[in-house]
């Protein structure tokens, strides 16, 4: 299959990028800004509504393309600036390349687009599954603004699929690889209470089901990109300083947080029990179900 992909530089989408060409597709990168390496597509992910993002001729044959760009919601305080960059980078992104979609020939089979599990908001302990309810709060606001945006590429009989991602496990980047320093140094420990449940995937999982869901005809909509058995983040803990050898006795109190990050402090102790409803009804085989097994593979590479 020919694939595009934005965002390929980074986390998620290095990793996806080289699982797609091992598994013989023909994977493009969509650039900002001009390049002329091989195999790139240059266009402009913030252009204005008279702008073209770039000639659609250039994506001519392209039968599926994954969107991945955002950044990332924990690159500093929520400031109303930040906020705004936050929507931006999603909302303005989105709809550009759905533009473009809408003009390919012959039209593409399918968009995937990322999305997060911030979706569902703080749920305690409830199972959520893609079925479940909007939740409360930015976060939840931004993800439902970032699928609507995706899916008016549907208006156009193109299959729309919305990542919804959990927590991605990999030493290379990611919430895990920040916290593997103060957990080496035996001063890592749960957030606040530790109760928070925690919805993680690894990372090898997650291109491997990014890839499920762009090949399988009957998946699209909202896909809980996550591992089937969520943990609490006490549990979290304990399993990550298990497999470093390390203690982790020094707990992160809540407010402590709150007066660290501000607002953002609500997405870490936020607790949501995310289920795989549509990868695991779909025929989705995960390679590493359990924490403990994830975590290991993760630090062997």
């Amino acid at each position: 299959m020919r694939i595009a992909i934005s965002g390929a530089s980074g986390l998620i989408g290095t990793a996806l990028r080289a699982h797609l060409a091992q598994a013989g597709h023909e994977v493009s990168t969509l650039v900002r800004g001009e390049s002329a390496a091989k195999n790139t597509i240059s266009w402009k992910p913030y252009a204005g509504p008279q702008e073209q993002p770039c000639d659609p001729r250039q994506l001519d044959g392209i039968e599926a393309f994954i969107h991945l760009s955002g950044e990332n919601v924990a690159g500093g305080r929520w400031t109303a600036t930040q906020k705004q960059r936050l929507r931006d980078s999603r909302l303005i992104t989105t709809g550009n390349l759905v533009r473009l979609v809408s003009e390919v020939k012959p039209a593409p089979r399918v968009l995937l687009c990322a999305s997060a599990i911030g979706y569902y908001g703080e749920r305690g302990d409830e199972v959520l599954t893609e079925e479940s309810s909007l939740g409360t709060g930015f976060l939840p606001e931004l993800c439902s603004a970032w699928e609507q945006e995706a899916q008016v590429a549907s208006a156009k009989g193109i299959r729309v699929v919305n990542l919804r991602f959990a927590l991605v496990l990999s030493r290379d980047g990611g919430p895990l690889a920040k916290m593997l320093l103060p957990f080496k140094l035996g001063i890592g420990g749960r957030l606040a209470s530790g109760k928070q449940y925690m919805s993680w995937i690894a990372i090898d999982d997650a291109v491997r089901a990014v890839e499920y869901a762009l090949i399988t005809e009957n998946v699209r909509g909202p896909v809980n990109i996550t591992a089937p058995e969520p943990v609490t983040n006490r549990d979290f803990t304990r399993a990550l300083g298990h497999a470093l050898h390390r203690p982790t006795i020094f707990p992160v109190p809540g407010f402590a947080l709150k007066l660290l990050l501000g607002e953002m402090a609500e997405a870490l102790l936020a607790g949501a029990r995310v289920a795989p409803s549509k990868l695991s009804a779909a025929g989705f085989e995960f390679q590493y179900p359990k924490l403990s097994e994830a975590l290991e593979a993760v630090m062997k590479k």
